[in-house]
């Protein structure tokens, strides 16, 4: 056993806050790769909602059973729950560039196959649901690629402008979509909506294609699928922000959905409601939020964190009680328009936290989740407020939306708190990596740190060891316990598993400094004359001592 170098002194890696700076609504476009990745954001998500729209229509066609019709938006958005995960973790371990590529040339293909059936007139109820799955399964491998390339295309100040700017796209497209869908629809027939929906996607593979990324393959190796979303969901599970972001977007969703949900029925009973009623109010909640975008620099000045979020949850419940009695368009559309503003703020600050809690190599499997927690929140709420209305009315079912979801944003803002104060993600290569004096096979790794206190001074080590607990898990171990010496009140042990050699390794490449810190916060409570002493074992018929080192 040797001394570890934790114990070196090293420079203080706090990062330096610098005074808020407004940055420019367009800035990010200026950049070359972000502007191609957006524009090919754009064109993916008209092409989605051309496919939604184009793919319920052709289905009211083709049968009048009601659950084959429900059954497509069921289709569209069960994949994102199946494969929101291993998306992720695929996302983070493969070459980001040729997964983008890959995923829209599978949406690229579902596009043009579905395309072929409708001309040659052979399409059925099963096969257009079975395309559209094939759809949804790539939009779910889809999603968590773009959001884990943005912040590594972007400069962190530009991040929350560029989020917004994905948000404009979002909403643009389906103000765009459903209106060329439609007039296709009317013009020309449902087959011309599905023929430009494939020459936009395989048009947005080749673009994509053009984009020169240098990959950084680890010298470890790729991550098992199993092994990285275990350590996915274990990051999100040890990340106190990412857990207070994921219910607060859970909650947000769940209630802002009933407007949404409702809202077909909403226009059919205002004076005059229609088809195009609906249209504009849709397009009206777009409008917001596009607008939206041009004023987030400026309110970020004077809100952000939590109080732009119970800010935006607020507007949004107003927008919903005035939904709620909307006699006609003229109340309706500016409700309307203040509740798409409402969503893409909330929506945006909720986004922007979790990117900032995320360093680059778990990234995409963060998002993934939360991505799912937006689906979870906004399927499990539209059957809710459906179903309160059902046994009710409409009114009554957005008011309970309204209330609950402000008093219930409130209560988790307050009991899950979010101090807003990010860590420093930026990767350190302070630790040093251990060598093994044999090669270790393939079981568990056993590492122990031991440190001498001032029992005095134990609870407040006991309660910084637990930071260190959450650092350790986060990273990717099994586990972890602190054990005490009976009989030496001044001796602790720390003790680390992992799932083997190779795994325990991948740690000194996830280390960053708010890790370095932490470890000299823990070298501040040890007060032996030598440094912590770092063992390691691997778990085998018996347990064999490895070479020390840092961690």
């Amino acid at each position: 056993m040797t001394p570890s170098p934790e114990a070196a002194p090293i420079a203080n890696h706090s990062a330096v806050v610098a005074p808020a700076v407004v940055q420019s609504v367009w800035g990010p476009l200026k950049i070359p790769v972000f502007r191609m990745l957006w524009g090919t954001w754009l064109a993916a998500n008209i092409s989605m909602w051309m496919n939604d729209v184009a793919a319920a229509w052709m289905m009211t066609s083709l049968t009048t059973s009601p659950i084959w019709v429900a059954l497509v938006q069921t289709a569209s958005t069960l994949p994102v729950f199946l494969l929101g995960l291993p998306s992720g973790a695929l996302a983070d371990i493969l070459d980001r560039r040729r997964y983008f590529i890959i995923t829209q040339f599978w949406l690229a293909g579902t596009a043009v196959v579905l395309c072929v059936a409708v001309l040659l007139d052979v399409i059925t109820p099963p096969l257009l649901l079975a395309l559209t799955f094939a759809n949804g399964i790539g939009l779910a491998m889809r999603w968590p690629i773009f959001s884990a390339l943005i912040p590594e295309v972007v400069p962190r100040p530009q991040l929350p402008t560029a989020l917004a700017l994905n948000g404009v796209a979002m909403n643009a497209s389906r103000i765009i979509g459903p209106l060329v869908a439609g007039a296709l629809i009317a013009s020309a027939g449902t087959a011309y909506v599905f023929v430009l929906n494939a020459v936009l996607s395989v048009f947005s593979g080749f673009v994509i294609m053009r984009w020169r990324r240098e990959h950084s393959p680890s010298p470890l190796g790729r991550e098992r699928l199993l092994s990285a979303m275990r350590v996915g969901m274990q990051f999100v599970s040890q990340s106190a922000r990412l857990r207070s972001v994921f219910v607060r977007v859970a909650l947000f969703f769940l209630h802002s959905t009933a407007l949404l949900a409702l809202l077909p029925l909403l226009a059919r009973r205002l004076v005059g409601g229609d088809a195009g009623t609906f249209t504009l109010l849709l397009a009206s909640m777009g409008a917001g939020a596009i607008t939206v975008v041009m004023l987030l620099p400026q309110i970020r000045r004077f809100l952000s964190g939590n109080r732009l979020v119970m800010t935006g949850t607020l507007l949004q419940s107003f927008a919903t009680l005035v939904m709620a009695f909307a006699p006609n368009v003229y109340v309706a559309v500016p409700a309307m328009f203040l509740g798409g503003m409402a969503w893409l703020c909330t929506a945006n600050s909720l986004s922007v936290s979790a990117q900032m809690a995320l360093p680059d190599w778990v990234r995409a499997r963060g998002m993934s989740m939360y991505q799912m927690a937006i689906m979870g929140g906004s399927a499990l709420g539209a059957a809710l407020w459906g179903q309160v209305a059902t046994v009710s009315s409409l009114t009554v079912s957005l008011l309970i939306a309204a209330v609950t979801g402000s008093v219930a944003m409130f209560l988790a803002i307050r009991r899950m708190k979010d101090s807003g104060q990010e860590e420093d993600l930026t990767p350190s290569r302070e630790f040093k990596v251990p060598v093994a004096q044999t090669a270790p096979l393939t079981g568990h790794v056993v590492v122990t740190f031991e440190y001498r206190i001032d029992p005095a001074r134990a609870a407040s080590f006991v309660a910084l060891m637990q930071q260190s607990r959450r650092s350790r898990l986060r990273q990717g171990a099994l586990s972890w316990e602190l054990l005490h010496d009976l009989g030496e009140p001044g001796r602790y042990v720390e003790q680390v598993v992992d799932e083997s050699w190779t795994e325990h390794l991948r740690r000194f490449d996830r280390v960053t400094a708010a890790d370095v810190a932490l470890r000299d916060r823990k070298l501040a409570f040890h007060v032996a004359p030598e440094p912590p002493v770092v063992t390691r074992y691997e778990i085998e018929s018996s347990e064999r001592p490895l070479s020390p080192g840092g961690a």
